[in-house]
């Protein structure tokens, strides 16, 4: 997995991406071009989010089925370009909605992409891997929206689909020459085994904490994005497309944030970096609600929501990853079916809101869904103190590593025949005896059974 292979998996990503939310930086046009009034418009890019649902469920489990999953993402990456095309193409709002959920339907091609990424890449360096693709995510969703303001500026809004169709197809060739086979000891499972593993991880609490997270954050993430052109549309600034665009570019900065907090997450401390960032998340929205007469203090609120938001949804994913080695496409696709949820929340609530009430009150929802995340964080971080494990034999800093690491008494090894380690932080520490069909003690308690 060399940095050109990570920056092809990072391009897939964003292109895919950037299929669902580009629409954000054009609503008031695209609803205007095809009937759709303004307080409605927010349901222009929630479509797209509850088709990526729809793929969520029924298409990501299909990467622990496959034995190559590059055959799959090449041809998800087809189907999203046939529904951009149609898109491009769509005279009736029905025929656009219709193109849209297609497209974000097979978008999962993301969560394919990052099991690849991480399936692929050594364990000590997987964060960093998982950070690096995650950066094309977020290039996908903020960088889009320059790019696409400036061709909605020049050609219409049409023309941004198209260009993303093409470069689907384009990547969806080009994977299939430039990426090797996976080359790891995973056994594929049926189809019918992969979903009823899918929906097993809704029982675990590591797996739920991990996913109200990703709710909250998300919706908080929406409410900016897919708001934020209304108001800057709006008196006093009238700003246009690409002019709207632009704040996109301050959105990258955000990016920077995922590749660095990968690393961060290889060496162990997930927990705490996760409850500081969900902190800063929340502080963000008191510059951003300053819109109305300040756009620095707008800049300024980006960068740090963007980063908060990228910290958190890369340490999610890695201790997730970690804590699930053999079925990653399953426990990311779990996983992204909060992340879609809570996106199509913030779209579809923040136009409405907007529209009653004005910037102000949008601002009080996305910090509010912010605090929500962040009590998440808090109850859990509270739960794994006041276990058993946490006041075992174990030495504190061993305590601390487990806890950083995401390696707690939920992990998921806990089958017959596990391997006979489990992680401590960022090192593999021996369980005394072997584990025994029906003795799942060490797998509930690992920390104080060593």
């Amino acid at each position: 997995m060399d940095v050109w292979r990570r920056l092809l998996l990072a391009t897939v990503c964003g292109v895919a991406v950037a299929s669902v939310y580009s629409a954000q930086t054009v609503l008031p046009s695209m609803g205007d071009s095809l009937g759709v009034s303004a307080p409605h418009a927010g349901w222009i890019v929630s479509t797209g989010q509850f088709g990526y649902l729809v793929g969520l469920v029924l298409l990501v489990p299909l990467g622990d089925v496959v034995a190559d999953r590059r055959r799959l993402i090449a041809v998800h990456l087809t189907v999203t370009a046939a529904a951009l095309f149609v898109t491009a193409a769509a005279s009736a709002a029905w025929t656009a909605f219709a193109g849209l959920a297609l497209a974000g339907m097979f978008a999962v091609v993301v969560q394919t992409t990052v099991a690849y990424a991480a399936t692929a890449s050594p364990p000590a360096e997987r964060g960093r891997t998982i950070g690096v693709v995650t950066s094309g995510v977020v290039v996908g969703i903020l960088g889009a929206r320059f790019v696409t303001g400036v061709l909605a500026q020049a050609w219409g809004w049409r023309s941004m689909y198209a260009v993303l169709g093409a470069l689907a197809l384009a990547l969806a060739a080009l994977v299939l020459r430039a990426l090797p086979p996976e080359n790891s000891s995973r056994t594929p499972v049926g189809y019918r085994q992969a979903l009823v593993s899918l929906s097993g991880l809704f029982g675990q609490r590591l797996f739920l904490t991990r996913g109200l997270i990703a709710f909250f954050l998300f919706a908080s993430f929406g409410t900016l994005w897919s708001g934020l052109s209304l108001p800057l549309a709006d008196a006093p600034w009238h700003l246009g497309e690409s002019q709207t665009g632009l704040f996109g570019i301050a959105g990258l900065a955000g990016a920077l944030g995922a590749a660095r907090a990968g690393r961060w997450a290889d060496a162990g401390p997930a927990l705490p970096i996760s409850g500081l960032a969900l902190a800063l998340l929340v502080v963000s929205w008191a510059a951003t609600a300053q819109l109305s007469w300040s756009l620095w203090l707008l800049a300024l609120g980006i960068v740090v929501l963007d980063f908060a938001v990228q910290v958190v949804h890369v340490s999610n994913q890695h201790v997730l990853t970690t804590a699930h080695p053999e079925r990653t496409s399953s426990v990311i696709g779990g996983y992204m079916v909060f992340y879609s949820l809570g996106s199509a929340l913030g779209a579809a609530t923040t136009t409405s809101v907007f529209s009653s009430h004005g910037w102000g009150a949008s601002s009080l929802l996305g910090a509010a869904f912010a605090t929500c995340a962040l009590i998440v964080w808090a109850t859990g971080a509270r739960r794994r103190s006041a276990t058993p494990a946490g006041r075992g034999r174990a030495s504190a800093p061993q305590r601390g590593a487990a806890a950083g690491a995401g390696a707690l008494k939920d992990q998921e090894s806990c089958a017959p025949g596990s391997p006979s380690h489990f992680r401590d932080g960022t090192r593999l520490l021996p369980v005394p005896k072997p584990v025994e069909a029906g003795d799942d003690r060490a797998c509930r308690d690992p920390v104080q059974h060593h």
